[in-house]
């Protein structure tokens, strides 16, 4: 338990500081422009705007799939990282609490195999077949939780490449449409162009 626990801590330090290195080489590099900005000239004014953040989608998959939530926090959306640790702790009680009761009654109905006379704390409350019941209803409880784990984990990555990709979407209520004709120079006939705005 503890050597795990070392082992956890450890690759969280690791996994972190795969992360920020970069993100710190980035801040720390001051000789060139910053490439969120764009440096425009009217009037012999010199007038520097500052570009929205634009994540890299397989930066923030990569960064999901190596610690669970760090994508998110890449792609600066900081209340999505509690939801997936939450999940992630509702996982990990229910997988502890699968195993403990599957190997309980496991070891119930082994000993009731091999011993005709049981002394364990199912006496008088299950029979052999119940325990063997219970002990299959466990392992099949035990193999979903595993399923929808990774299935949770598979979905927060591709909730961060997701993330990524529409960080700058247009979502304003100026959904106008220009309907404009167009004629082709080298070919006969008139085409219909649609713009949305």
């Amino acid at each position: 338990m503890k050597s795990s626990l070392i082992l956890l801590l450890y690759t969280l330090v690791f996994s972190s500081a795969l992360v920020l290195t970069p993100i710190a080489a980035k801040c720390q590099s001051a000789d060139s422009a910053p490439a969120d900005t764009i440096a425009s000239n009217s009037n012999n004014d010199l007038i520097i705007k500052r570009l929205p953040f634009q994540p890299n989608p397989k930066r923030a998959g990569l960064y999901s799939a190596i610690l669970p939530g760090v994508g998110q926090f890449y792609n600066r959306q900081y209340w999505k990282i509690p939801v997936i640790y939450a999940g992630l702790a509702v996982a990990g009680y229910y997988f502890v609490d699968n195993l403990n009761n599957y190997q309980a009654f496991r070891k119930a109905y082994i000993g009731r195999i091999n011993n005709p006379y049981p002394t364990d704390k199912y006496v008088n409350i299950y029979t052999q077949d119940q325990l063997q019941q219970l002990q299959n209803d466990y392992n099949k409880f035990l193999n979903l939780t595993v399923l929808f784990t990774g299935v949770g984990y598979t979905l927060q990555v591709l909730e961060a490449i997701t993330g990524a990709h529409l960080k700058n979407f247009d979502i304003s209520r100026d959904i106008s449409l220009n309907v404009q004709p167009v004629v082709y120079p080298k070919a006969l006939g008139i085409g219909l162009a649609v713009t949305l705005k």
